[in-house]
């Protein structure tokens, strides 16, 4: 297990945290996951209704969270803020290890963006979904138990430090750069 950020440091970088753009950020990294634990950042991404990011194993790699074990429609797509990602990794090379596919500088906070919220992001437009995303032990084995801690509390809850699920509503296409906006509430 690595030793990650400590709880001070983690604190010391919470304002800025937080103040990530609402309702208009950009998408800063881009991250397909082809297999369990294999992360590629990609210049352009399609994002597919059906399939999620193309490339991406959502599909075959189903879930605990459905009674079949299929993969669950509600966790298609997860997006974590960037500036969150960036405190927790310590690097952004390290950001992908989170295992997220879009990294945004965009607040996520469920009062921002509550279930069923629509935002395009690049060409496509993806639909927030309720089910949470919390940090696993794979989370706390690649950032140190303080970081999983600091995005588990009651506050990063709140504002989905760990990041959020959603589902793809319209086909398109994602690169870094790209403006990730509300498009409905």
């Amino acid at each position: 297990m690595t030793q990650g950020m400590t709880r001070e440091a983690l604190e010391a970088g919470r304002a800025h945290a937080l103040g990530s753009p609402v309702g208009r950020g950009v998408v800063e990294m881009v991250v397909v996951r082809p297999e369990p634990g294999t992360r590629t950042v990609l210049e352009e991404a399609a994002l597919d209704p059906a399939v999620g990011m193309v490339g991406d194993c959502w599909l075959a790699r189903g879930s605990r969270h459905t009674d079949d074990g299929s993969a669950s429609p509600l966790m298609q797509l997860t997006l974590m803020n960037a500036r969150v990602a960036d405190l927790v990794a310590g690097a952004r090379d390290r950001w992908p290890l989170a295992g997220d596919q879009l990294y945004v500088d965009l607040d996520l906070g469920a009062a921002s963006l509550p279930p069923g919220t629509r935002l395009r992001v690049g060409t496509a437009v993806v639909e927030v979904t309720e089910q949470p995303h919390t940090g696993c032990a794979k989370f706390a084995e690649r950032f140190g138990i303080e970081a999983a801690r600091f995005v588990n509390t009651p506050e990063g809850q709140a504002h989905r430090f760990r990041g959020m699920n959603a589902r793809v509503v319209e086909a398109g296409v994602v690169r870094p750069g790209d403006v990730v906006e509300t498009i409905s509430l």
